[in-house]
C-alpha cells in the first residue's frame, strides 16, 4: 500500500520534468562556456603575440635613449610594388588670370551706403 502511494504521489508532481529541464538547460550553459573560454584563449594568444612585438619595440627605444643610430627591421612579407599616381598639374592661364585681379578695397571695411 505504502509502494502505490509513493507511485500515485510521483505521478502527480512534475519533479522529473522540471530535473529533465534544469539538466537541459545546464547542458546549453556548458556549451555556451566552451565556446566562450575558446574566444578567450585565442585572444590571449593574439595578446602574447603583441606584448612580444611590444618587448621587441621597447628595445629599440632604449637604444634610442642611448643614441644608437636606428635599425631597421625586415618586413615580414613583400608587398607587390604600387603603380606611381599619375601627376596632375592646374591649368596654368586661370592661374595667372586670378593673380591678375586684384580684390576691390574699401574705405575702412565699410558697406557702401544705400541710395535714397
Amino acid at each position: 500500500m505504502l509502494k502505490r502511494f509513493w507511485n500515485w504521489l510521483l505521478g502527480k508532481t512534475t519533479i522529473d520534468e522540471k530535473v529533465v529541464a534544469k539538466v537541459e538547460e545546464v547542458k546549453e550553459d556548458i556549451k555556451e562556456v566552451r565556446e566562450r573560454a575558446h574566444r578567450v584563449a585565442e585572444e590571449a594568444k593574439d595578446v602574447a603575440k603583441a606584448v612580444k612585438e611590444v618587448v621587441k619595440q621597447s628595445g629599440d627605444v632604449i637604444e634610442a635613449a642611448k643614441g644608437k643610430p636606428r635599425r631597421t627591421r625586415k618586413p615580414a612579407a613583400k608587398k607587390p610594388a604600387a603603380a606611381p599616381a599619375p601627376k596632375v598639374e592646374a591649368p596654368k592661364a586661370e592661374v595667372k588670370e586670378a593673380a591678375k585681379k586684384p580684390a576691390p578695397r574699401r574705405r575702412n571695411n565699410r558697406k557702401p551706403a544705400a541710395k535714397k
